[in-house]
């Protein structure tokens, strides 16, 4: 039990210890994608809002845990200036249209089905998820661990 409960601890911790060290958080973050719905999405044009990014994709347990909270965070900020982009490690671009939309996720997804080689989250480093940073109004990261209270996170970064 005591191995169950590490293992289940790692899991939830790795996404922070292993988040790429060499993204300079004294900058604002270059990220710039077509979305799987055809929308344009720049980073840059979010300046002045609170950006949620979510690496994440249907397959993971915790990642699927996870989309409550988001949604919620989303449905209660957004009308205060809080955006959400995923960044979806699905190789099944049905599966995640499919989840998506059963579950209210309604703002954009990047998706290029190449799974743990997807574009965007190799190039951040990302190689366990979720993970979930928070680029604040001034189009920093301001934290790459989302996941510890979300809205009361995105309720500070919205003041």
């Amino acid at each position: 039990m005591k191995i169950i409960l590490l293992c289940a601890v790692l899991f939830c911790v790795a996404p922070i210890l292993m988040a790429d060290p060499t993204v300079d958080q004294t900058k604002p973050l270059d990220l710039k994608f077509t979305a799987v719905d055809g929308s344009q999405v720049d980073l840059a044009n979010l300046r002045g809002k609170v950006v949620l990014i979510d690496f994440w994709a249907t397959w993971c347990p915790p990642c699927r845990g996870e989309v409550p909270n988001v949604v919620a965070a989303y449905q209660k900020y957004h009308g205060q200036g809080f955006e959400v982009i995923g960044i979806s490690l699905d190789q099944d671009k049905d599966a995640l249209l499919a989840f998506t939309k059963q579950n209210g996720m309604v703002w954009p997804q990047y998706f290029d089905g190449q799974g743990w080689n997807n574009s965007v989250s190799s190039r951040f480093g990302i190689d366990s998820i979720p993970a979930m940073w928070l680029v604040g109004k001034d189009g920093k990261v301001a934290t790459m661990d989302g996941r510890d209270d979300l809205a009361g996170q995105v309720e500070k970064l919205l003041k």
